[in-house]
């Protein structure tokens, strides 16, 4: 694969980015490709178990592609990129690249920019005209309703579309992508990259229905009555609260009111200027330090807030982790985001015991206190540290603290759906079934909060699964 001795005479080139300066006043995409790609395909080092392979949720074929890239038979290489990914120009832009954690380079250095050169091929492929419609011509005569249109709702309706089944996807909200296009700010995926898949997938024969709030405006025995089978992938929306004193205050919001709105403007929606979320000006602390969080930090940053602070709960963990004893797994280690590079602070093992406000109900601050961790019979727990309480002014507070399941209000309660200990719904990994005849369920509905590549892996083997169910065999993989 590659140059076999290609990872020791190149060193890894990363995306270049604008300086900050530049970056923090649009809300546009400020990164950029290296310009070789072909050589960092030659750094792959044809290491005999591609844990690379393995450890990326979707099996993407990288040392396959890696090597026809060096060869810079793009072609080719799209073609492999696609028989695992449906969508390689979202997971490109934002998934965390596990694989690059478990190359086989990385335990001895700089691991292969994977994830970059997933990002050139599928872009080549749409420069180059090759990322084209695959309609069939006779449909199966089989109808499937797909609720929710974020990555695994769209990866199971263009798969179930290519197989010739009728395919309808419907979408509470006014626009397809989920929190795919309402979660993630604009500065790190451009909404205009949903729209180009969408066009391919209309001209495919799926139907795409918005505004249409199943179990809230639309019945949803109607969908199992109306349709031959119906998959649910409407993600974990429920955020994670924290219920301390304050937190009815005016100031004090859910990280994804803040980007859901962000976006809703950029796209040009009329939300009034009385009821906009804008760090202009004030002190913001953000709780939670996950990439939400660091969402919110990137966003506040282009507001223009006065200060902007992070807190979170556990340690700060290490630069470095020990490869030898964490690889080919995700390591836990320091990282720092291009957001919170654009200026922040960051403060670890903090708890926060109360929201303070002014007598006009605002709030103006929190009041915090220090943690430590310790284990006890082989698991974590927390402990406050007597006298290390402190206060910080805040003007503006962002809980992104995660999503603990999916909302059950409305659908799930309307079907009566089984859950599982989480409170997702319940279906395993071998059909995808639910506990209701011909209903299916993928994604984070299913799973609990994860990442967009596992969403698109769950939603291709959904497929699948509703694919023999229909027609008692598939040849789609899984």
């Amino acid at each position: 694969m590659g140059k076999p001795t290609g990872f020791k005479e190149y060193g890894r080139e990363n995306l270049a980015y604008a300086p900050v300066a530049d970056r923090i006043v649009h809300f546009n995409e400020f990164s950029q490709l290296p310009a070789d790609l072909a050589t960092q395909g030659a750094r792959c080092m044809d290491c005999g178990i591609p844990f690379c392979h393995n450890s990326c949720p979707i099996h993407n074929l990288i040392p396959d592609w890696n090597d026809l890239v060096y060869k810079e038979d793009w072609k080719r290489a799209l073609d492999a990129l696609h028989t695992t990914n449906n969508f390689p120009e979202f997971t490109g832009r934002i998934c965390p690249a596990p694989c690059e954690e478990a190359c086989t380079v990385n335990l001895i250095g700089d691991a292969v920019s994977i994830k970059n050169i997933e990002l050139a091929i599928v872009e080549k492929g749409w420069e180059n005209g090759w990322i084209t419609p695959e309609g069939v011509e006779k449909k199966s005569g089989k109808r499937v309703a797909i609720v929710g249109s974020g990555p695994a709702g769209l990866a199971c309706a263009q798969q179930l579309a290519r197989v010739a089944h009728e395919v309808v996807v419907f979408e509470r909200q006014d626009r397809i992508g989920g929190l795919m296009r309402y979660g993630i700010p604009n500065f790190k995926f451009e909404k205009r990259f949903i729209d180009r898949r969408l066009a391919q997938m209309r001209a495919e024969g799926v139907d795409f229905r918005v505004n249409a709030h199943i179990g809230v405006d639309f019945p949803a025995r109607d969908l199992l009555r109306d349709f031959d089978a119906v998959v649910l992938t409407g993600g974990a929306e429920k955020p994670r609260d924290l219920p301390i004193p304050g937190r009815e205050l005016t100031g004090v919001h859910f990280a994804l009111e803040l980007l859901t709105q962000q976006t809703k403007i950029l796209l040009g929606d009329d939300v009034p200027k009385s009821e906009h979320i804008s760090a202009a000006g004030k002190h913001v602390i953000v709780i939670g330090g996950g990439d939400t969080g660091s969402d919110c930090i990137g966003t506040s940053n282009r507001h223009g807030a006065a200060s902007i602070t992070q807190l979170e709960i556990m340690p700060r963990p290490d630069d470095e982790p020990d490869k030898l004893t964490t690889w080919p797994d995700w390591p836990l280690k320091f990282r720092t985001s291009t957001s919170q590079e654009e200026g922040c602070e960051r403060d670890f093992a903090v708890a926060t015991k109360r929201l303070l406000g002014n007598a006009a109900g605002q709030v103006t601050g929190l009041e915090c206190i220090r943690v430590a961790w310790q284990q006890v019979d082989g698991r974590w727990q927390m402990e406050t540290i007597a006298g290390s309480e402190f206060t910080l002014k805040a003007d503006l507070v962002l809980l992104a603290m995660g999503f603990v399941h999916p909302v059950h209000e409305g659908m799930i309660e309307e079907l009566k759906l089984a859950q599982d200990e989480q409170g997702n719904v319940a279906a395993n990994t071998n059909n995808y079934r639910t506990s209701i005849d011909k209903l299916f369920a993928a994604g984070d509905m299913r799973s609990g909060q994860s990442l967009v590549v596992r969403a698109i892996n769950e939603g291709r083997c959904c497929a699948a699964s509703v694919d023999e169910y229909l027609t008692g065999s598939t040849v789609l993989p899984r």
